[in-house]
């Protein structure tokens, strides 16, 4: 008798193909906080590639120089406002806070990106871990089903901790991941890993045990993976049809619907990207379009998650590399601009209604509290309930604090 949910031949010889590419469906490296992970604290990232400009979104600057077209809108907090192309969201600031004064030193998109993803520059031959794969392996368990680190777009990699925290990378929300759909019969797929397994046997007796042992590790979460009920996340479907297109039927707003899934399936980390922020030229064109297709699909999100009870556990995460120049250039865009921009921030223990630091008028300076990149990470561990002093050890045997320096952002607490 046939599985209801069988392995095609070729797309589980596609997964054991490559060991990177198995290595997408691992799970996190079990650590000490056994207890921290049965808390179910969970992150959603949502990315802004490109850098979205501070001026408009969370910090215009309507009226002077450097304004430019985009008006201020009051927002459901007194004494807030954000840019009038965020309705939605300017709803919901009771439930959102506002960082308008980070401040760092990386102005190019790759190495800025790192730098957001990381918490550190791109410095030297060592390369730091993605905050979903630091995620992964601090809240998540080695023997979920599901991956603990999911981004729907390709990502910054796990760095020195290795394959068993790299993303594992959605294309298509919506849809099943790649290479799960039916095809093999269960029995006749453990009689293939069985004798996989004996092949790793003699492979480890030739000398590569720790190597033999990974691959097993590879297979078996794989193999967790696709006979798993838990696929049934990834299945948008199920979900009401109003609630869908209130998040938007394009791939950025399906996406932060599949993330809510996979919080409520145990994920503790997702990434959702949503690039064209790099508005060199004709940025007033570009921002509406941009902020047309977030607003409403962030908002949906950060709503859904306070009806389900899920927010209070769940921080949201808006971002990007940088900001924009606060001066408009002669393309009528702006150009790269690290020295102060914003993020957003909903959810997982922040108090909302609330905007922290503040630029000059003309938005060209930090005129009160700044805040820097390590700062920022400092408040994403303490929102998570990680230590940021906790040690990641190398493969060479070196320890790595999570945050080296910095202190969380108090004010968003308590």
């Amino acid at each position: 008798m046939q599985s209801d949910n069988p392995i095609h031949r070729r797309q589980f010889l596609h997964l054991g193909g490559t060991a990177l590419a198995a290595a997408r469906f691992i799970g996190g490296i079990e650590t000490h906080a056994d207890e921290l992970k049965k808390r179910h604290r969970a992150c959603i990232l949502i990315w802004l590639g490109g850098g979205a400009s501070q001026m408009e979104t969370w910090d215009p600057k309507p009226g002077t120089p450097n304004g430019g077209q985009t008006k201020a809108l009051s927002t459901a907090t007194s004494g807030i406002q954000i840019a009038d192309l965020w309705p939605k969201t300017a709803a919901l600031m009771n439930n959102i806070a506002l960082i308008r004064s980070i401040t760092s030193k990386e102005g190019e998109h790759g190495r800025a990106t790192y730098q957001m993803h990381t918490g550190r520059r791109p410095t030297g031959a060592l390369k730091f871990p993605n905050i979903g794969s630091v995620v992964a392996n601090e809240l998540g368990s080695r023997d979920s089903e599901l991956p603990n680190f999911i981004s729907v777009g390709d990502t910054v990699g796990p760095g020195f901790l290795g394959v068993h925290t790299a993303p594992f990378i959605v294309r298509r929300p919506g849809m099943l991941p790649d290479n799960v759909a039916a095809g093999v019969a269960v029995p006749r797929l453990s009689r293939r890993l069985a004798i996989l397994k004996d092949q790793d046997d003699d492979f480890a007796a030739a000398g590569a045990r720790e190597l033999a042992v990974e691959h097993q590790g590879l297979y078996g979460q794989a193999t967790r993976l696709v006979q798993s009920e838990r696929l049934k996340a990834f299945d948008l479907t199920k979900e009401p049809e109003n609630l869908r297109t209130a998040y938007g039927k394009g791939g950025f707003g399906q996406g932060l619907l599949l993330a809510r899934r996979l919080v409520e399936a145990g994920v503790p980390f997702i990434e959702v990207r949503r690039g064209g922020w790099d508005n060199h030229e004709k940025i007033f064109e570009q921002s509406p379009k941009n902020a047309a297709e977030v607003d409403p699909a962030m908002a949906e999100l950060i709503s859904d998650l306070k009806t389900r009870g899920m927010l209070e556990s769940t921080l949201v995460i808006c971002m990007g590399e940088f900001g924009r120049t606060p001066k408009v250039n002669p393309r009528a865009g702006r150009d790269h601009w690290p020295n102060s921009f914003s993020v957003l921030l909903a959810g997982g223990g922040i108090r909302g209604g609330r905007a922290i630091g503040k630029t000059s008028p003309d938005g060209t300076t930090i005129s009160d509290r700044p805040v820097s990149v390590s700062d920022l990470f400092q408040t994403f561990c303490k929102s998570l309930e990680m230590n940021p002093t906790t040690e990641l050890m190398t493969p060479q045997g070196r320890p790595i604090k999570i945050v080296d320096d910095g202190a969380p952002i108090k004010e968003l607490f308590g």
